[in-house]
């Protein structure tokens, strides 16, 4: 009989445990509201991972690596179209193209980065297959459990923190007239700005996440450290009451009749330079 159930009861990171524990092998799929998710396992460690339904190939792991640049990737393409994983790897190797190493890091920084991503899911049904095994046509790795799992606990703390700190995506941002600290020590990565691209009252935090496609755990990181230094604050969206359904599906980005605080010129003159 398959393990089943729903992840408001058993979380995430206790399927993980449980797995790890109990060295099962089989295929863990994971049907959440806005996303889905199959991880094939051997022996208790991961060896395959996919989320959504587009199939990702070793090519596009290695661009996304970068292990190949643009052109190579467009290159590849054109030619891989008949040629699973293992035959398109082998071939990498014997041409002294990549290193076997190189594949296999590239594969397991995907693989783990999919298995990061879910640590934030917290609803969704999920099922433990012990009869369907790894796909047969993709390079399959032995990935240890144990460091996952430990990373995906202090995610889980951070979570409850930023939760608490910011309980609400439906709520929006503002600019504060007078920001802490000293201005000229501001520095922000290009997450962050994308995210104050669209700091703006008419726009909650949940359209913004999506508009930068931003995960809600990654969101809220961003929005708590903008409130730390001082740069901005929460407020209700303009012309609606907390907790509202946002309806605009494009986001309108900040007017520059609306950029008229301290720190709005500010960013604008950071931009220019």
């Amino acid at each position: 009989m398959a393990l089943k159930g729903n992840l408001r009861d058993f979380s995430f990171i206790q399927l993980l445990n449980l797995i790890n524990l109990a060295k099962k092998s089989g295929t863990l799929i994971i049907d959440a509201p806005e996303q889905s998710a199959r991880l094939a396992f051997r022996n208790g460690r991961l060896a395959f991972a996919i989320i959504g339904n587009e199939e990702i190939g070793l090519v596009d792991v290695l661009y996304q690596t970068q292990k190949i640049t643009r052109g190579q990737y467009n290159a590849i393409r054109q030619r891989v179209t008949n040629m699973n994983d293992k035959e398109f790897g082998l071939r990498l190797i014997n041409a002294n193209y990549l290193s076997q190493q190189d594949i296999l890091a590239s594969l397991q920084t995907h693989y783990t980065g999919i298995v990061k991503n879910m640590f934030a899911w917290v609803d969704g049904f999920f099922r433990f297959e012990k009869g369907i095994p790894p796909p047969g046509d993709k390079i399959l790795l032995r990935i240890n459990l144990e460091n996952l799992i430990i990373e995906g606990v202090r995610q889980i703390r951070e979570w409850e923190h930023l939760q608490d700190e910011i309980p609400s995506l439906d709520m929006a941002l503002k600019f504060t007239e007078r920001p802490k600290g000293n201005l000229r020590d501001l520095s922000l990565n290009a997450e962050e700005w994308k995210v104050i691209s669209y700091i703006n009252p008419k726009n909650t935090i949940k359209q913004i996440s999506k508009a930068v496609s931003l995960n809600d755990l990654d969101i809220r990181r961003i929005v708590f450290s903008l409130l730390q230094a001082g740069l901005i604050e929460v407020v209700h969206p303009d012309g609606k009451p907390a907790f509202s359904r946002p309806v605009a599906t494009s986001l309108p980005q900040t007017t520059p009749e609306e950029r008229k605080s301290l720190i709005n010129r500010l960013i604008a003159r950071i931009r220019s330079i």
